[in-house]
């Protein structure tokens, strides 16, 4: 499965939610499908989309977040799971793209490649609803339910260790983090 069509087959259900994508091929690939003002891509910050996410979550109740995440960034905190299992914030929807590599920074494996189990992980730090899914169907249907749901959810998708030929957007990052600032002012007024 390809995180590609993963992002295309939800795309158009994010347009109601704040979105956090990790570095690299994550948000050049969700960059690809057509910016929009809430999306946040991340970059320079590996390992902190959660956490971002979570805080988010916690400031905005009301709003649906959504953090695309990677098995290599999620590797280097893995705490961020024990603490949004802490406060569950049902408005949550982690999603990690397990590729068992860095594919963004070389390509070497990471440790779901000899058998870690980030799904095992996230169950075992309280995450209520944690769940892996191997098709782009499967995978569309898991967001969907958490989207229309109000539980915390992690959802690992098994993607193949392939991305975009480039991480060059149009978007200047800083430009991206003003546009983003704006977007959720604009929702505190609605």
């Amino acid at each position: 499965m390809l995180r590609l069509d993963c992002l295309r087959a939800i795309y158009s259900e994010l347009g109601k939610c704040l979105v956090v994508t990790i570095m690299g091929a994550t948000a050049a690939e969700l960059h690809s499908l057509g910016h929009r003002a809430n999306f946040f891509y991340l970059q320079h910050a590996m390992g902190l989309a959660s956490s971002t996410g979570l805080g988010l979550a916690l400031s905005l109740p009301s709003q649906k977040i959504v953090v695309f995440d990677g098995d290599g960034s999620l590797l280097m905190n893995l705490g961020s799971l024990s603490t949004m299992a802490r406060y569950r914030p049902g408005n949550l929807l982690h999603v990690v793209f397990d590729n068992e590599s860095l594919l963004s920074v070389g390509g070497f494996p990471t440790a779901t490649s000899t058998g870690t189990d980030l799904e095992g992980i996230a169950r075992a730090s309280g995450i209520p609803r944690a769940l892996t899914v191997r098709t782009v169907e499967d995978f569309k249907t898991a967001v969907k339910g958490a989207l229309d749901g109000d539980q915390l959810t992690t959802i690992v998708a098994k993607v193949e260790a392939t991305g975009p030929s480039g991480y060059v957007t149009d978007l200047s990052l800083v430009e991206n983090r003003f546009q983003f600032r704006r977007h959720i002012q604009s929702l505190k007024r609605a």
